[in-house]
């Protein structure tokens, strides 16, 4: 399918991400090396590494304390989260931080696979490409009167953070 960039927003906004901005990219099919997975494995942890500066972002994930800390600490992903290529590695994306993301797989990763599976035969796709490094949906990030969660979170993420160099 051929969307145009309206009809892609149109698109992910039925998809429940009606706040996930696209970059329209011309997909240029390519081979991908056979150690692409082990080249992935090692920016993973790159990638979580850096995430030292996502910390309002993963406060909105309603982690436990152990996914939380595991996670800025660079360690372990936590269960339905997925780290995604914006551009996919089958039509010229590289393995590298600037090209990955996180998100919830459910729903929003199992979405973006529809989406893009969507245009698998267009000339020119729209990829979702949000802002950082972590995709929260307004949805989640809205809050409530629900208490100093967050807070709490962001000031103990702050304070692991900062010691996290001398281990």
């Amino acid at each position: 399918m051929q969307f145009n960039e309206s009809s892609a927003l149109e698109r992910l906004a039925a998809l429940g991400m009606d706040d996930m901005p696209v970059v329209e990219y011309t997909p240029n099919r390519c081979i991908i090396d056979k150690d692409w997975f082990i080249k992935y494995s090692a920016m993973r942890r790159d990638f979580l590494a850096s995430l030292t500066d996502s910390f309002d972002e993963i406060a909105f994930l309603n982690l436990s304390q152990d996914e939380f800390m595991n996670l800025i600490m660079g360690k372990q992903m936590p269960d339905n989260m997925s780290l995604r290529f914006r551009i996919p590695l089958i039509w010229g994306g590289k393995i590298n931080i600037d090209n990955m993301f996180m998100c919830l797989t459910f729903p929003h990763s199992h979405n973006l696979d529809r989406f893009i599976i969507e245009q698998s035969d267009a000339k020119t796709v729209f990829l979702p490409n949000p802002a950082k490094k972590i995709y929260v949906s307004t949805h989640l990030a809205t809050g409530g009167t629900g208490g100093n969660a967050t807070s709490d979170r962001l000031s103990q993420s702050a304070f692991f953070a900062s010691g996290r160099g001398n281990e």
